[in-house]
């Protein structure tokens, strides 16, 4: 198939460009600089120049592919008001490309988060948290889902809170970058919240499994380790930088504290049941082990 992607050339986009050019597809990746560009050509893909706030861009690229992988955000969570506005150019992108899709049967595989559950493990079965921070994102996911019933083949794969790769990346990778700033691996609470995590390079291969054969409406866990508590994370995170470890005001981290704060652990047992996936790539805490100092 011929697939167009946005976020082509991030950690996760890099990894499933690659993936999906390894299985027989070919791809056309959003840029909208010169060095994304660059890379996706050097990765193989062909280029469509734009932004994801340029909407016709986004449907002439949607036009002309056999499905779609969006997965393209502005990661700014300097601000609340930041992070809102992310929220909402990512919104109305999602939004575009499914009326573009719309009566196709044409895949399109966009992202979410893994929701968080009280008292328990979340699994697919689980719905999206709409509310909070990135809550409009999850009430977008529900209405791309829903769009199976006019003829897209929708589906979303929920990342959990890290997806990394040779210890970068995801919210383990913003606290390595927090305690680079405050001179402390610092974790909100007591530390025993949990978060899920997944490699870049096991994730990529659900994106082309879910691409391939998902039925429409589906979500899908792309969750490796069910939840490694915060503190396990910032001790390594601290031995790697030679800083201390200590507890630090939810304060600490911005508009995202939050969340941070929350224990969200997660399971992939019915995505990897269903799709047959099962990943082989380094787990969370191995992974950080190659922070630099």
């Amino acid at each position: 198939m011929r697939i167009f992607i946005t976020g082509g050339t991030g950690l996760i986009g890099s990894a499933v460009v690659a993936e999906l050019l390894g299985n027989g597809h070919t791809v056309l990746a959003l840029a909208r600089s010169d060095a994304s560009a660059q890379a996706a050509e050097a990765a193989g893909a062909e280029v469509l120049r734009g932004s994801l706030g340029d909407l016709d861009v986004l449907r002439a690229g949607a036009a002309q592919a056999d499905g779609v992988i969006h997965l393209a955000f502005s990661n700014d969570f300097s601000s609340a008001e930041a992070v809102a506005a992310s929220v909402a150019e990512e919104s109305a992108a999602m939004l575009a490309l499914g009326e573009e899709l719309t009566g196709s049967d044409r895949p399109f595989v966009t992202v979410s988060g893994t929701p968080w559950v009280p008292g328990r493990v979340s699994t697919e079965a689980d719905p999206l948290p709409t509310d909070g921070p990135v809550g409009g994102r999850g009430r977008t996911v529900n209405r791309i889902l829903a769009s199976s019933s006019r003829g897209v083949r929708s589906a979303s794969v929920r990342l959990p809170r890290t997806v990394h790769n040779r210890g970068t990346g995801g919210f383990a990778g913003l606290l390595t970058e927090i305690a680079r700033a405050n001179g402390v691996s610092g974790y909100p609470g007591d530390g025993t919240q949990r978060w899920p995590a997944v490699h870049a390079l096991d994730a990529a291969v659900l994106f082309r499994l879910v691409l391939e054969s998902a039925p429409a409406g589906t979500a899908w866990h792309a969750v490796a380790d069910e939840g490694d508590t915060v503190r396990d994370i910032a001790e390594v995170i601290g031995r790697r930088l030679g800083l201390p470890v200590e507890n630090v005001p939810v304060e600490t981290f911005g508009p995202l504290g939050e969340i941070f704060a929350t224990d969200q652990p997660s399971t992939s047992a019915g995505t990897r049941e269903g799709l047959g996936w099962e990943p082989k790539h380094p787990s969370l805490l191995d992974d950080l082990e190659n922070i630099q100092a």
